[in-house]
């Protein structure tokens, strides 16, 4: 049973780290700011074209990088869970033959 559990938390990391290496982007105001994470969810990056950068439209670039940053989170939570879920029905598989219940 231990070697379940070991094995479940290999996984877990292995999991993390996939997701570490997926790239996801969120973009406003058609690609003039883009937010590129990683599906866990970890900002990476944040691109604003150089024509909305001024004191006069700061509240405006503001609610425009909102919006990126929540795309691109959106986008993250998607994969994470999708991922998550995977491995939750293996895991669960697994734990049913643990215990004699041939699926």
């Amino acid at each position: 049973m231990f070697d379940k559990l070991i094995a479940a938390q290999q996984k877990a990391q292995e999991i993390k780290t996939r997701l570490d290496s997926i790239t996801v982007t969120g973009e406003a105001e058609g690609g003039k700011i883009r937010v590129t994470a990683s599906a866990n969810k970890e900002i990476k990056s944040i691109h604003i074209a150089d024509e909305l950068v001024s004191l006069e439209n700061k509240e405006e670039l503001e609610e425009l990088l909102l919006v990126a940053l929540n795309k691109a989170i959106a986008q993250a939570e998607n994969i994470s869970q999708s991922e998550m879920q995977a491995a939750t029905q293996n895991m669960f598989g697994d734990l049913g033959n643990l215990f004699g219940n041939n699926q």
